[in-house]
């Protein structure tokens, strides 16, 4: 059978590139504005790039979680420190030398060819013949037993945007 475009593999690798597309472009807006509420922006599209991706997987649980917990708490709890926080004109960015980009994409490539290498040189387990049906049940079922850590990991993500965002916003707006 012939793989087109329009076929069904054909249209899901046209998704799946679309959303590594978002999130690749809403990374590069996040660590390239000028402006924090730009660089939330930026922030937020990525994130919901990779719930797409997650949602791509066959995981509407944990791509429903992305968007609540890092769209949704911690870009807004971000969002809401940046307008508390009283301006100083003397923190404002300004124009920097071009050796951090430097250094960044070197860093990035390293982690790029280590990642590739580990890849190269790892057997991967196949996927798992019988998929869950993803009920709720099931999914609390396994957060509370195998995957307590995690569930425990997402608290305290949640505990740091929430003190982060109280530190940023804690001289409030004399003005």
């Amino acid at each position: 059978m012939e793989q087109t475009l329009l076929s069904a593999e054909g249209l899901s690798g046209l998704i799946f590139l679309a959303l590594v597309a978002v999130t690749v472009i809403g990374a590069l807006v996040a660590v390239a504005a000028q402006r924090l509420v730009r660089g939330i922006a930026g922030l937020s599209l990525c994130f919901i790039g990779v719930a797409g991706l997650y949602y791509f997987l066959n995981s509407p649980f944990v791509a429903m979680m992305e968007m609540l917990i890092y769209v949704g708490a911690v870009c807004v709890a971000i969002a809401f420190a940046i307008m508390l926080a009283e301006p100083r004109s003397e923190d404002k960015v300004g124009k920097t030398s071009g050796l951090g980009a430097v250094f960044g994409v070197i860093v990035g490539g390293l982690a790029f060819l280590g990642l590739a290498l580990a890849d190269k040189h790892t057997h991967w387990a196949g996927a798992p013949s019988k998929l869950n049906s993803g009920s709720l049940t099931e999914v609390g079922k396994a957060l509370l037993t195998s995957y307590s850590l995690v569930f425990e990991l997402i608290s305290l993500v949640l505990l740091v945007a929430i003190i982060g965002a109280l530190v940023l916003a804690q001289s409030g707006r004399d003005k």
